[in-house]
């Protein structure tokens, strides 16, 4: 195929914007990106498809979400992080089935296709949600993930013991086994599109010797490593009580940090953390949606990108940001960056695509297939129509997406060279069956959990 008339936002190493472009397609990659006309007379025999002016770009990469969250949207708003966890969260994926994990994960999958998402990373993937199911439905919905795999041995978050829903809890020899058969069966399926790792629980869940085991095996295996670290003040309390200046420190010593971890939230971090981890490679994913709404602090930004460590962008999940779309997210990501920083150009429009694109490629270790648009690597870019009232005028095309667009302005998908989604019409799931299937099982779920969850004003 070839997608003509395009402006191509090709965040290649020039960072070049090429209006009245095109880009070619030959199988799982791209063969070509120029302008219209080169392209066109290079591959005469090639379906050429119209995008109308309209704005093409690499597919956006999601470096940190809870597939199985987007079945409780909503669930537990307005709550502080803890209770969050202990009262609504843990008590409503505890008593999940497998099917509702599945279904969980389909509904998740189909909200980031049609929001511009073409890779992620799942960090939190519990015994209970069924692997397998969840893989497959990846699978099928054409995406590129990294599944991360629970591993845990104490029912605890950071200081706060014995409080996690029994339906959570595992025991460690388990995890780890259970993880290791996930990536023996599943590392590598769709040609490459699925990639299996480890996904600890924050320290506190976590004994430091299972940490040791963890970060050995991942190094032998070469499998990534993800998982939430200094998102809370508690985290770092916990860190201290082991007798570590923070939680970066706590990781450092038992293998955690390098090139293949990364890191979701680090609010609780200071200027000696981002050093150790810039040195050391290791990747953060910033949730900003996550962060601001549970009131945890906002992460620094623009201290972490200074120092030279790769910062990523993640939505988190549906019950701590309420959506997984990462165009929304990219504008508030600069925001609060620049908030913080209390400089207006701290953490500009092209610094948040790069954390949404390229940087969580490289969070992936997949920079050299995906990030952005060039001869050779996989074909992943999705389209954006441009022919919107809020979308106009568009003078800096980088910006317009960042400040100015919606998940909804998506409206082609191209996931390793085939079309995902067109017209906004996904071709991989079946969208009806799927949001009908989610609307049943969200309330059965909560009746299993025995928790009733609604408007807090009067429903007549």
């Amino acid at each position: 195929m070839i997608f003509e008339n395009a402006t191509l936002i090709s965040m290649n190493p020039r960072r070049e914007i090429i209006t009245h472009g095109a880009l070619a397609v030959e199988g799982s990659r791209i063969a070509a990106v120029g302008k219209s006309r080169e392209i066109v007379e290079k591959f005469p025999a090639k379906k050429r498809i119209d995008c109308n002016g309209n704005l093409l770009l690499p597919g956006l990469v999601d470096t940190h979400v809870h597939l199985a969250q987007a079945l409780i949207r909503g669930c537990a708003d307005d709550l502080g992080l803890l209770d969050w966890l202990f009262k609504r969260v843990w008590v409503l994926q505890g008593n999940y089935t497998t099917a509702d994990g599945r279904a969980s994960a389909a509904l998740c999958a189909l909200e980031m296709i049609k929001s511009g998402t073409t890779s992620f990373i799942e960090c939190m993937l519990a015994e209970r949600y069924g692997f397998d199911g969840v893989a497959d439905v990846i699978l099928q919905s054409g995406m590129r993930a990294a599944l991360g795999k629970i591993v845990m041995d104490l029912p605890a978050y950071a200081r706060s013991e014995n409080k996690m829903h029994p339906g959570m809890v595992e025991d460690g020899e388990t995890s780890v086994r259970n993880t290791l058969a996930a990536h023996e069966r599943w590392d590598g399926a769709g040609d490459g599109r699925l990639q299996v790792w480890f996904g600890p629980r924050t320290p506190g869940g976590v004994t430091p010797s299972l940490y040791d085991q963890i970060s050995r095996l991942a190094a032998e295996r070469q499998m990534g490593i993800t998982i939430h670290l200094s998102e809370v003040k508690e985290d770092l309390d916990y860190a201290v009580s082991q007798g570590f200046r923070s939680p970066v420190e706590f990781a450092q010593a038992h293998g955690l940090l390098g090139p293949r971890s990364v890191l979701a939230h680090c609010v609780w971090t200071d200027a000696a953390d981002w050093e150790i981890l810039a040195r050391s490679g290791t990747h953060v994913t910033h949730n900003p949606a996550s962060n601001a709404k549970t009131a945890t602090g906002i992460a620094p930004v623009n201290g972490l990108l200074r120092a030279g460590v790769n910062v990523a962008l993640g939505c988190d999940g549906g019950p701590s940001n309420n959506t997984y779309d990462m165009i929304r997210d990219m504008r508030l990501a600069s925001y609060l960056a620049n908030l913080k920083a209390g400089d207006p150009t701290a953490v500009p429009a092209e610094t948040i695509l790069e954390m949404a694109t390229i940087h969580g490629a490289r969070a992936m270790g997949l920079e050299a297939e995906i990030g952005s648009l060039e001869a050779g690597k996989k074909a992943d870019f999705i389209l954006i129509d441009m022919d919107k009232p809020h979308l106009t005028p568009a003078w800096d095309p980088v910006s317009t997406i960042v400040y100015a667009a919606h998940g909804s302005d998506v409206d082609t998908v191209v996931i390793d060279g085939k079309l995902i989604m067109q017209n906004r019409q996904v071709l991989t799931l079946d969208e009806r069956a799927v949001v009908q299937d989610a609307r049943r099982r969200y309330i059965e779920v909560a009746g299993r959990a025995g928790l009733q969850v609604g408007s807090r004003w009067p429903v007549v």
